[in-house]
């Protein structure tokens, strides 16, 4: 299961505002609390206390963990030494995420602090880094992995660097997390850029939930944290209704289904049989429980990517088999096209491997 984030950034917010939004992702069983510290320069140590104590209790008390983002720049600005972070510990953090490297083996020596503080390291930048920091042996229990986050629009992180790096913290069995941005009007972070919140280029801009879809489609992100505030209670609803472990999908339906049709589709327990081909993902448990079941032919036109199919009475044996189509070709007659996947999550279809679960969502 994958659990949910949320940020907050006290230095641009009202308590009031940050409270109201902690205590409805609290409703929503959010997990996690991400803030920084990276833009409070001048600051000193009781002024961030003041702005941070009171929301990370309230977080506390909806059972959220919370991790600062910080710098070496920002332990320099507090006088803080990386053995001593007792500040941290002061003002209820969990963790903290370093944004820059410390070298190796002052992340090491952090990991072991009485406090029990968690060390997140990123995971967006040289995987070189966490094989340093690695080799000094840390204390494992207590480092987990997160990347970063990009405001400005076509800096995000192209996907196959994504996924090869993020297969390069998997190795090591560290917690993941990763980022993904609300579209709300007057969704803002931490910093002046406000084009969107989110660690994959590639999502900027598409519906909240689709970008968490997508990320849990891929297999190896631990957390999704909404990178910017305020995400809407719709934006959480949807958020919600995803179903864990499973890839999520979303479709259109060409007609009105027949009744077996709309069990098939919606059939709870769909997952990729094990022997893949080139041309479709088949969904096989729904030929034996609906056999007896009569599906007459209909809208049997030419199979587009993207197509979701039963097939029918002219196919024998494989009848009320669900296909999802995966590239052009003609139809036989012996296919109904019972609806498609919306375009902007076909990016989901490069997920369904052997034994993938799915689910239609209705």
């Amino acid at each position: 299961m994958i659990n949910l984030g949320i940020s907050i950034y006290p230095d641009k917010s009202k308590l009031e505002d940050d409270l109201k939004y902690i205590e409805l992702a609290g409703k929503y069983n959010v997990k996690r609390v991400f803030t920084n510290l990276l833009g409070l320069g001048g600051k000193s140590k009781e002024e961030i206390k003041e702005e941070f104590t009171s929301r990370i209790d309230l977080a506390h008390k909806y059972n959220m963990e919370v991790i600062v983002d910080v710098s070496p720049k920002v332990f320099d600005d507090l006088g803080i030494s990386y053995d001593d972070l007792s500040f941290f510990n002061e003002i209820g953090a969990d963790g903290i995420r370093l944004d820059q490297s410390f070298g190796g083996q002052k992340e090491a020596i952090i990991s072991y602090n009485p406090y029990g503080l968690k060390l997140e390291l990123n995971a967006s930048g040289s995987t070189q880094q966490l094989d340093s920091i690695l080799s000094f042996k840390p204390n494992r229990e207590k480092i987990i992995a997160s990347h970063n986050f990009y405001p400005q629009r076509h800096a995000g992180l192209a996907l196959d660097f994504f996924v090869r790096n993020s297969l390069e913290v998997k190795k090591h069995n560290l917690y993941l997390s990763a980022f993904i941005s609300s579209n709300t009007k007057d969704a803002y972070g931490p910093w002046p850029v406000t084009e969107g919140l989110c660690t994959l280029e590639m999502h900027r801009d598409l519906p909240i939930d689709l970008q968490a879809r997508h990320l849990m489609a891929l297999g190896f992100i631990d957390n999704v944290t909404i990178a910017n505030v305020y995400a809407s209670e719709d934006e959480f609803k949807s958020l919600r209704d995803i179903v864990q472990g499973k890839i999520n999908i979303k479709v259109i339906k060409e007609y009105e289904l027949s009744d077996i049709e709309e069990k098939i589709l919606y059939y709870d327990q769909h997952f990729v049989r094990g022997d893949l081909n080139d041309n479709v993902r088949r969904s096989t448990m729904t030929r034996v429980i609906y056999r007896d079941y009569e599906i007459e032919p209909k809208n049997t036109r030419d199979l587009k990517r993207g197509d979701v199919v039963i097939v029918n009475e002219e196919y024998g044996q494989y009848k009320g088999e669900l296909h999802i189509v995966l590239k052009d070709m003609e139809n036989q007659g012996n296919k109904n096209v019972v609806a498609r996947i919306k375009e902007e999550e076909l990016i989901l279809l490069d997920s369904l491997d052997s034994w993938n679960h799915f689910v239609i969502m209705k």
